[in-house]
């Protein structure tokens, strides 16, 4: 039985992993800043909170780091802590930059102190490219990030290069684009649109109020991208890898999926306000997740349209008043 350790379980990408690792029959601990205090919500949901093992590790510290990797003795340590909201990075630079690089460089130096043939996988983001025009960015288009989160992002990515080719760790990022899932914050733009789509269906009167409507992304389901995450670290060879469904879609499109799955037009609810526009934003992400298919055998198995749509419906079936 192979043991792993998730660093951020607590999230949408770390409680999908949790379920995907039970499955192949792994033994799975879970990393949270205060695990006696933290709810773990999403693990709740997916039926398999009792199934893990959670312990208190602070990835700012190292010393908190390598005592809990001496503890758990994992084979696969899966780092997807730190601070995960773009938006939020423009208010709080300073706690994403550590958060997530350094985390990233705790979990690595830690690995490297150990000296046992730990395989650890690094949470990146497209974020790190920034805006590509309408090049599809791969392993080999040159980073310039546009907002905090991605400059931290990006920071990582090379810290797990440098430990990869340095020290020869057997370490990996995944540059994932945008996923989505039921599990999502309202934070998260999606997730907003969903939850007000489905009050307005219920009733409300209100009106969901947007930035920039126009953006586009790559969308794709989140428990189809923890499977390419799990992939990565059963190849003999470290690499990194752009997990994406290669199809670009605006903001605008999905809104217009989520509202029509509830049976109304968006353009009746929906308002565009410039003062909720990013200083620096993205306006069109594509991507070119070749590599990933030929070399993991892994390619996305649901489209912008299909996951907006099992949003909405997973929406309405928790708001449903629950029989006794």
């Amino acid at each position: 039985m192979k043991t792993a350790l998730i660093c951020g379980i607590s999230g949408q990408d770390g409680a999908y992993l949790a379920k995907l690792l039970l499955e192949k029959g792994y033994q799975v601990y879970g990393g949270s800043r205060d695990a006696q205090m933290s709810s773990f919500r999403n693990l709740e949901r997916l039926g398999i909170r009792e199934a893990i093992q959670v312990v208190s590790v602070s990835i700012n510290d190292f010393r908190s780091v390598l005592q809990t990797l001496q503890k758990v003795q994992p084979d696969e340590v899966y780092n997807l802590a730190g601070q995960s909201s773009v938006g939020l990075s423009f208010e709080q630079p300073v706690e994403t930059l550590e958060s997530i690089s350094i985390g990233t460089l705790n979990l690595l130096e830690s690995i490297r102190f150990t000296n046992r043939p730990i395989r650890f996988y690094n949470a990146g983001s497209s974020e790190c490219f920034g805006d590509t025009g309408t090049l599809a960015a791969d392993e080999h288009t040159p980073f310039r990030p546009r907002s905090p989160y991605g400059v931290a992002k990006a920071a990582a990515f090379w810290q797990v290069a440098n430990y990869r080719e340095a020290y020869q760790l057997h370490a990996s990022t995944g540059i994932l684009f945008n996923h989505e899932s039921p599990l999502r914050p309202e934070r998260f733009v999606t997730q907003k649109i969903v939850s007000a789509a489905c009050r307005i269906a219920n009733g409300s009167n209100e009106k969901l109020t947007l930035g920039n409507v126009d953006i586009a992304r790559d969308w794709g389901w989140a428990p189809d991208y923890v499977e390419a995450m799990w992939r990565m670290l059963q190849q003999e060879q470290a690499d990194d890898f752009v997990i994406a469904t290669g199809q670009t879609h605006t903001l605008k499109e999905f809104i217009a999926v989520v509202f029509e799955q509830v049976g109304l037009k968006y353009e009746e609810h929906v308002v565009s306000d410039s003062q909720l526009f990013r200083p620096t934003d993205i306006a069109e992400g594509h991507a070119n997740p070749a590599k990933a298919k030929q070399l993991l055998g892994w390619q996305a198995r649901h489209s912008m349209e299909t996951v907006a749509k099992m949003m909405v419906d997973a929406a309405l079936i928790r708001s449903r008043p629950q029989l006794a």
